[in-house]
């Protein structure tokens, strides 16, 4: 009785369901973007921080939340520590407004992997007799600090 007075039938009250199903069914299934940067460098099995952070020795891969500008430090005994950055540009599909689509509405899951190769120099064998003249300079100084006028 509630349906004729809002001047519904049974059949067009059905579809309604349906179309709420399929709309709830949707939304739920909504896919997802990965996003991952992968790192290598020469030499292998490098120290790796990102924004300060470890996050592992190369070849690694890690995930990653926001696109922009990372500061990559890269350590490994016997070469030079690199500092760089590293500046992540989102793709076509992770700009406004289109993002909105690839998070929530494409019913499928995007992998976004971003790779880095990073080279690292040799560190020069320090000389001997400098570090001895560095060593004994500072050991004066702190000894015999100089005294502000």
């Amino acid at each position: 009785m509630g349906l004729e007075l809002l001047g519904m039938t049974k059949a067009m009250t059905g579809r309604i369901w349906c179309v709420v199903a399929v709309v709830s069914v949707l939304a739920c299934a909504g896919g997802c973007v990965r996003r991952t940067l992968r790192i290598t460098t020469e030499p292998t099995n490098a120290l790796v921080f990102l924004n300060d952070q470890e996050v592992g020795r190369s070849e690694l891969t890690t995930d990653f939340l926001w696109y922009g500008d990372y500061d990559v430090v890269i350590r490994k005994e016997g070469y030079e520590t690199l500092t760089t950055h590293w500046d992540v540009k989102p793709p076509w599909y992770q700009r406004m407004p289109i993002d909105f689509v690839a998070e929530v509405l494409w019913p499928a899951w995007i992998h976004d992997v971003h790779t880095e190769h990073f080279i690292l120099q040799a560190a020069e064998p320090a000389n001997p007799q400098e570090l001895i003249e560095r060593a004994l300079s500072t050991r004066a100084e702190a000894l015999n600090p100089a005294i502000a006028d």
